[in-house]
């Protein structure tokens, strides 16, 4: 019976992704913050503050995808950064870093099921969103029971699609021709009315144009080339993510009054009925749909894959660490996070939701700064061989430090009992 359950808990997951499925898994789960959510900096911080402070965050996550980018590629097991503390600080570290995970994404993913049952709320009265969030939740949680590559491999086409529909609004407002362009940024935009303060309390919602990228490493197990895969795919994402963007807030800024922006549940769409054409209003409306469905899709498999590799270790218990026989998915995993996830969005706050999403990402940020000290330490250049090597170091580090104490501060401003909640909440599950 013990040789049973040691065999079933080694078994090992797929290895059948390249870089296309990581840049699928990255962008997938990050680009619906560009459909929506990221509109909040614009009430924090205003226009001008919005926009420094999404470049800003941008800094963040280049320093957060080389140092997560370095020990994942020498690191080829599943739970991405958990994997990282397991190794760098030890377990109780470990096990903060892996629940801070599952509900980073577990948040995110009831964020985006949230907004797609708005959005079918907007077209008439008559629509309720519940069923259409239990059916979404319920269709994507099959698909990654069935198989990841399958899973990602449509992600990347329902991904690319939604990233085009973003070009479609741009192209659509003439921005090119001053004479005949909608864009009016002089008259939509409000400026900078809170100061500096605005722009550093704008930076935590700046990171939702960027959080779950660095969860590409959480598929390091499942690459067929680690040290190839996950360094391409998520730096090619993090470059699309970058343009995408300042796209979408130039687009929105241009088209939506600012005192509407910074409250909309979906600013992209909002930007699409300002222009009054039907066939983008169309466009936008599947985009943003789709954008929804790729980014729940995406926090499904990086949610479980951290659960699996919790359970493959101890950390919980070990009924999770199971994989699927003729899959080769972490089933079990997946099927038991649905429920947390649709709990989250039967809530109906979205803005909470986001908060608590962005504050467990930002502690695992925190951390990560921590594991790439100890990394170069215990590793120096020319001990292991490495598939990526972050330039400069300590340099990105320090740097991905300052931001991070900045975009805690603009959380501390706004959500000061969302973080004591969330410190507790770890501190008590630390005590377990």
């Amino acid at each position: 019976m013990e040789k049973e359950k040691t065999n079933e808990k080694s078994q090992g997951l797929s290895k059948v992704l390249g870089p296309m499925h990581i840049w699928a898994l990255g962008v997938g789960i990050v680009l619906v913050g560009e459909f929506m959510g990221w509109n909040f900096t614009v009430a924090k911080g205003g226009s001008i503050g919005s926009v420094i402070a999404l470049w800003t965050v941008a800094m963040l996550y280049v320093m957060i995808v080389m140092m997560n980018t370095e020990m994942g590629s020498v690191m080829p097991e599943a739970g991405g950064q958990y994997t990282m503390a397991k190794y760098m600080l030890g377990p109780l570290a470990a096990f903060n870093v892996g629940l801070m995970l599952v509900l980073e994404y577990a948040m995110l993913e009831a964020a985006d099921v949230l907004v797609v049952g708005q959005i079918l709320e907007s077209l008439t009265p008559n629509v309720k969103a519940l069923p259409f969030i239990i059916l979404s939740l319920l269709v994507l949680t099959y698909m990654n029971y069935r198989g990841v590559y399958a899973t990602l491999t449509l992600n990347f086409v329902i991904t690319a699609v939604a990233f085009v529909t973003i070009f479609i609004l741009l192209f659509s407002t003439s921005f090119y021709d001053p004479q005949m362009t909608l864009i009016n940024l002089k008259k939509m935009t409000d400026g900078l009315p809170y100061g500096y303060l605005g722009i550093i309390a704008a930076m935590q919602f700046a990171v939702w144009f960027f959080l779950g990228i660095e969860g590409g490493a959480l598929a390091a197990e499942e690459c067929r080339s680690t040290s190839r895969a996950l360094p391409l795919g998520t730096m090619i994402g993090l470059s699309v993510l970058l343009i995408g963007a300042t796209t979408t807030w130039f687009v929105c800024s241009g088209l939506v009054p600012a005192e509407k922006l910074g409250e909309s549940a979906y600013p992209l769409y909002d930007a699409a009925l300002a222009t009054g054409k039907l066939y983008v209003i169309i466009a936008l409306f599947v985009g943003t749909i789709m954008a929804c469905l790729a980014s729940a899709n995406g926090c499904i498999n990086d949610a479980s894959r951290a659960w699996f590799a919790m359970s493959r270790d101890g950390l919980i218990p070990p009924i999770f660490a199971k994989t699927h026989p003729k899959y080769k998915t972490p089933y079990r995993a997946t099927v038991f996070l649905l429920p947390i996830s649709m709990a989250f969005a039967f809530t109906g706050m979205l803005d909470q939701v986001v908060t608590f999403s962005i504050f467990s990402a930002l502690m695992v940020y925190v951390l990560t700064v921590i594991m790439m000290f100890r990394f170069r330490k215990m590793y120096p250049l020319g001990t292991i061989e490495r598939g990526y090597v972050a330039p400069i170091h300590p340099v990105p580090a320090l740097i991905a430090a300052v931001l991070i104490g900045m975009t805690l501060l603009g959380m501390y401003l706004g959500y000061w009992i969302n973080i004591l909640g969330g410190v507790a909440f770890y501190f008590l599950a630390s005590v377990w």
